[in-house]
């Protein structure tokens, strides 16, 4: 595959082009010319960790992530216990598909409850559990803040610093954070934080923060350039710390997914280009 050296650190996530199995988005690469794919757990299930694996290897792509595990706030034993044995499976498949990189949703608070803190302190002890487990699998789990607007029901870390907290007490190879701007650009704290991170940056992903947000807040991320994001300082802030690693774009809005995906990717490398690697 020949690339545009510019696009040399551009990954595709699968979720931007959702309605796409692992074939197509890897087919869907090749032809813009983005090397590299961050995969999603449930259409690489559809054929098979081996088979997602061969794909990509023989495109000449790289997984650059696989997403995702976490979802370990479960306040009784049963469902604890089923997240552990998800997440180890988890880990078992990102390397099973060549990547270091295990994205972790770490989950929002049990039904009926209001215990915030018990709900982050049983992530912890969860971390404890499974990064150990994932470093001798040559994995790292990054963990991703989430916007504050889903703290409730699918992240209780809801900043930079936050994950970094819970990151700092294992190994740098056995957990790292996500950088995304989605979800951090808001934070006044963020360039201290980005600095602090330094070389537990396991990813950095890329879209747009829209308004107003749709109905589905989920659905809010943007193409960049839609919406309310400078992202050369971000870029810099994450390349100053050392970081060589992809930019993954995930974007997650239904006029995206019903729009030809090849005619997103074509967008999304010219934005990328434009606005992302802008200086």
């Amino acid at each position: 595959m020949t690339t545009d050296p510019r696009l040399a650190k551009l990954s595709l996530n699968q979720r931007t082009t959702e309605r796409w199995s692992v074939r197509e988005a890897v087919e869907g690469c090749v032809r813009a010319g983005i090397p590299a794919i961050g995969l999603w757990r449930e259409p690489v299930a559809e054929i098979g960790v081996p088979a997602a694996a061969k794909f990509v290897a023989d495109a000449g792509l790289r997984v650059s992530s696989l997403c995702r595990g976490g979802f370990l706030t479960a306040d009784d034993e049963r469902a604890r216990v089923e997240a552990l044995a998800d997440n180890r499976r988890a880990v078992d498949e990102a390397a099973g598909l060549g990547t270091d990189c295990l994205v972790l949703v770490v989950g929002g608070l049990p039904p009926g409850s209001r215990d915030l803190l018990g709900a982050r302190q049983r992530v912890a002890d969860a971390l404890a559990e499974l990064a150990p487990y994932a470093g001798e699998r040559g994995v790292r789990l990054a963990l991703e803040p989430l916007h504050p607007m889903y703290c409730a029901d699918r992240a209780v870390l809801s900043t930079l610093g936050q994950a970094l907290d819970l990151a700092e007490a294992f190994p740098t190879e056995q957990v790292g954070v996500v950088v995304d701007t989605f979800h951090v650009w808001w934070d006044p704290d963020v360039w201290r934080q980005i600095a602090r991170a330094g070389a537990r940056i396991a990813s950095f992903q890329v879209c747009d923060f829209l308004t107003p947000l749709p109905a589905d807040v989920l659905l809010g991320r943007g193409m960049m350039g839609d919406g309310h994001i400078d992202f050369p300082p971000l870029r810099r802030a994450v390349a100053a710390t050392g970081y060589a690693g992809d930019t993954e774009v995930e974007i997650f809005n239904a006029e995206v997914w019903a729009t030809d995906p090849d005619r997103v990717l074509a967008t999304m490398v010219e934005r990328y280009v434009e606005l992302v690697l802008a200086d």
